[in-house]
């Protein structure tokens, strides 16, 4: 399409201010006598007639259309997709992961945010990843009761803590068991002021770090003594597909075992839904289940994942 001399001389040198010498809008609107509006204007029809083309140089090894193929299938607010050095550890998934999460958290926290955070190995090798920060008015959320043994980095308080001490955070600690004996110590418990309020607090959260686990004696809930065979049986006849925060939900989202949810303290499962922005944290082909779930049922809108169950989640 041939263009007006005039116009293709405005065009140009609009695109040479904003493109090459990098002016705001507002800038070249006071330089050339135009609104910011007309400005923007000009800068799209110079896209649209071509006198500017934008191309973008991915990074070497990257997975951009995976990510965007995974964005539009499940209405994900971001997907973060990394290739692991190898697919037969969980230590090496996790720790490929972790960097990516880490990264994640940092570029969407404001100055007064507060975060939420939950337990286990993915968790504390997120905290390891995390470089020294200095966020003072950020504070960190335990969202489920002490998990695993007090002095395993994996604990739920141990996550809260040490992520607070590496962004120069304040730590909230949630002071009761993730997990207790009977509905009615549950319920009393819940009646404690403190443990209330921090769990409103937890609720209130901006942005949620959250692993996604799978009830079986392969993952962690094999490894610590916190759920016995009995009750992993119970889970897997119940058709619980996974848990985030020890919820265990269902195929189609829903808390799977009541005896269980009636007895763990911390967020439900809608509380985890409620939350703006939800990042879920999960690798290994035997989550593919679990995490399919997780984003189709809303309980994330945010995945850091490895390349194969990216995959898999965009075949099934």
């Amino acid at each position: 399409m041939q263009i007006e001399p005039g116009l293709n001389r405005l065009l140009y040198k609009i695109c040479q201010e904003y493109y090459e010498e990098g002016l705001t809008q507002k800038e070249i609107g006071e330089r050339l006598g135009l609104s910011r509006i007309k400005v923007s204007r000009l800068l799209q029809q110079a896209r649209d007639l071509r006198v500017v083309q934008i191309t973008l140089y991915p990074p070497i090894f990257h997975h951009s259309e995976m990510e965007q193929a995974l964005e539009k299938k499940y209405q994900l607010d971001e997907a973060i997709v990394v290739k692991p050095g190898g697919y037969d550890s969980d230590e090496i998934i996790k720790h490929t992961l972790a960097p990516a999460a880490a990264e994640c958290l940092l570029r969407n926290l404001e100055k007064t945010d507060s975060v939420g955070v939950s337990w286990g190995s993915t968790m504390a090798a997120i905290v390891d990843a995390l470089p020294i920060e200095h966020w003072p008015d950020v504070t960190i959320v335990q969202c489920l009761g002490g998990m695993a043994s007090l002095d395993s980095p994996t604990n739920t308080i141990d996550v809260t803590r040490r992520m607070a001490e590496k962004l120069g955070a304040k730590p909230l600690i949630l002071p009761a068991p993730g997990l207790v004996t009977s509905k009615s110590l549950h319920d009393a418990l819940l009646e404690n002021a403190t443990i209330k309020e921090a769990l409103s607090l937890a609720a209130a959260c901006d942005i949620a770090v959250v692993g996604i686990g799978v009830p079986t004696l392969e993952g962690i809930l094999g490894k610590q003594p916190i759920l016995n065979e009995k009750e992993i049986a119970c889970l897997q006849n119940n058709d619980a597909a996974g848990d985030i925060c020890l919820r265990f939900y269902n195929g189609e989202g829903l808390p799977a075992d009541d005896d269980l949810d009636n007895r763990t303290i911390g967020l439900t499962l809608d509380q985890i839904r409620s939350i703006r922005r939800v990042i879920g944290v999960a690798g290994g082909e035997y989550k593919v289940e679990a995490i399919r779930i997780a984003l189709e049922s809303k309980l994330v809108n945010v995945l850091v994942t490895d390349d194969l169950v990216a995959q898999r989640l965009l075949e099934i």
